[in-house]
């Protein structure tokens, strides 16, 4: 039986679960911002040290706002756009984020959407969203877009997939921009879409997802107004879309829009995809899993099964970190909102039935973002105007060294800070072993084998700051962070 306890304060309903269904324990939520800076699609993400960073818009003011957890709360959001861009943001739709240790891009389109001089802009942090950049053009001065939505590769470079339009509007298209300069500058856009043969569903948002070099656009089609799931899938980075599959098997015929745009994760040759479909007469929230190589989708999955009084399931979003996994969505059960949580430590087992719930009532649009044991989700309160968050912890499960960390293979690093040199001393005897070192950026700075249990590298000439190591064998990996101080 799930043990949830639900406490009526202030006409709010605020769940409390000490052990829940899925092995998640939570803390108590908490209010990212007070009252007035609106509430709009909020979308998380965390830093190198696995502290949530948050964005959502306010489409009132035209802001796309930001605020970071400082180790013992949210710091008082910051407006990341210029004051002479407005940023489109509604419940459905909005600015986007990803990180990569602490590199953090935000993405958002300029309002009015249809003005030929309003283009997506991306700001860049390089520490973590202490500091900005000024905002840099992704598109080029060559059509109408919208709906921006950012990841990064390996390497800690920004994509950013987009819609693109012509001068009135039409040809709607999905494409994406890669930046090898840390979003610096970008390439001219590529297409994504257009796998049915027919048009896309210009008025939903879409994902970009990225894994090593395989990356999918996920979208919704329209072609013969069939609003389905699609994937373009790259295999060299995001240079060239080659090919593309049908996700969603519901074949969901529609005349107006949903306003409603899908989700994913990669791991390995697995493409895992949440959308929601009207297929079966009401909105209900699905997943499949389909294989990037073969261009095969596997079955189409309902998120639930049947609930009474349940008449809405929409904006599913999921996240993975190794092969922990979750999605959460919006549903409304005898007219009453929950925000539930599907979770697994081991997604080679599939989800499980039952699911957790995060919050209720007055719940819209939601994100959520996996670290190595944490569990991160943010959703909008439109009772009380705020952006909500909640945090939760599990136990992980490794399964290889692709995964996440190893408790059986592991280093000391010292001394940390580190001034002239630093040492790792590793409690295995596997020759063979890769160190890999990157900078707040994703930058490689140092690569080498070691065949031992002891090195030492020379950081004398490193500039003071956070780096990461990664040590791994062929069977096991192991990672964490070090500064340099002189």
């Amino acid at each position: 039986m799930k043990k949830i306890y639900t406490i009526l304060i202030a006409l709010m309903f605020v769940v409390t679960i000490s052990k829940a269904q899925s092995g998640i324990t939570w803390s108590a939520p908490i209010t990212v911002a007070i009252a007035g800076y609106q509430n709009h699609h909020p979308r998380i993400t965390l830093d190198a040290a696995g502290n949530p960073l948050v964005l959502w818009g306010d489409n009132n003011s035209g802001k796309a706002y930001f605020t970071r957890w400082n180790g013992s709360m949210f710091v008082t959001p910051m407006a990341v756009n210029p004051g002479t861009h407005d940023v489109m943001a509604e419940t459905w739709a909005g600015p986007d984020i990803a990180s990569h240790g602490d590199t953090v891009y935000m993405v958002y389109k300029r309002e009015p959407e249809g003005s030929d001089t309003n283009h997506i802009f991306m700001v860049h942090s390089y520490n973590g969203g202490m500091t900005f950049s000024m905002p840099v053009q992704v598109d080029f001065n060559d059509s109408l877009t919208r709906f921006p939505t950012v990841t990064t590769n390996s390497s800690g470079n920004p994509l950013v997939g987009f819609m693109r339009f012509n001068s009135s509007f039409g040809n709607a298209r999905w494409t994406v921009a890669k930046s090898n300069d840390y979003g610096m500058t970008f390439s001219p856009s590529v297409l994504a879409s257009g796998w049915s043969g027919g048009y896309i569903c210009d008025c939903c948002p879409g994902a970009i997802i990225s894994s090593g070099n395989n990356v999918a656009m996920s979208y919704r089609d329209a072609n013969a107004n069939y609003r389905n799931t699609w994937a373009g899938i790259s295999t060299n980075g995001g240079s060239a879309f080659t090919n593309g599959m049908r996700v969603d098997q519901n074949n969901w015929m529609l005349m107006s829009c949903p306003s409603s745009g899908p989700d994913g994760f990669i791991i390995g040759d697995t493409l895992y995809s949440a959308f929601m479909s009207g297929a079966s007469g009401m909105d209900r929230c699905y997943y499949s899993k389909s294989s990037v190589s073969n261009l095969t989708a596997g079955p189409t999955v309902a998120l639930t099964g049947s609930i009474s009084g349940l008449t809405l399931q929409n904006y599913p979003r999921m996240a993975n970190n190794g092969n922990a996994a979750a999605i959460v969505w919006k549903q409304t059960v005898s007219n009453n909102d929950q925000l539930p949580v599907l979770f697994t430590n081991n997604i080679a087992n599939g989800f499980p039935t039952m699911y957790d719930t995060v919050d209720l009532n007055n719940i819209t649009n939601a994100d959520v973002v996996l670290g190595i044991n944490t569990i991160h989700v943010v959703w909008e309160d439109d009772g009380a105007g705020v952006v909500r968050y909640r945090k939760g912890t599990f136990n992980a499960v490794i399964t290889n060294a692709s995964d996440n960390l190893s408790s059986n293979l592991s280093c000391v690093v010292y001394p940390n800070p580190a001034n002239t040199s630093v040492n790792f001393f590793i409690n295995s005897k596997t020759d063979n072993q890769e160190l890999l070192i990157t900078d707040v950026a994703g930058r490689e700075v140092h690569q080498q084998l070691i065949n031992g249990i002891n090195t030492s590298i020379d950081v004398s000439r490193w500039s003071n700051g956070i780096y990461f190591y990664q040590l791994k064998n062929n069977k096991e990996a192991y990672q964490g962070k070090f500064s340099v101080e002189k």
